[in-house]
């Protein structure tokens, strides 16, 4: 999940009208320090980056997957999910989830335990 201050940057970014790669940009930055922190055992910078595309994606930001044939099936196929995930949700939207507490009483577990005798 990324933090607050990279989706406040990149709808900033959007705001002003910059291309959706400015806005993805942040995303990157964001990892690129998680790295330098230690957070994330990667391999290289290049994975970093993808991480943050990927995260950009997933944020709304209007990242189109690259062009077939660019890249590994598998890395195309996962650039593809993410994009469709951001783009359901809205651009660089906050969503509400619903957890454990969202449920009115007694209309969640349908199916109860039998008690021992």
């Amino acid at each position: 999940m990324p933090e607050k201050k990279t989706l406040e940057r990149a709808r900033r970014a959007r705001a002003e009208g910059k291309a959706p790669t400015t806005q993805a940009g942040e995303f990157v930055r964001e990892e690129m320090e998680h790295v330098k922190e230690g957070k994330h055992g990667v391999k290289s910078p290049k994975q970093a980056v993808a991480i943050g595309l990927s995260k950009a994606r997933r944020a709304g930001v209007e990242l189109p997957p690259p062009e077939s044939g660019r890249l590994q099936a598998k890395t195309q196929r996962s650039a593809q999910s993410a994009y469709r995930a951001g783009q359901k949700s809205g651009p660089l939207k906050n969503k509400k989830r619903g957890g454990a507490g969202s449920k009115a009483k007694g209309k969640g577990n349908t199916r109860r335990k039998r008690s021992k005798r």
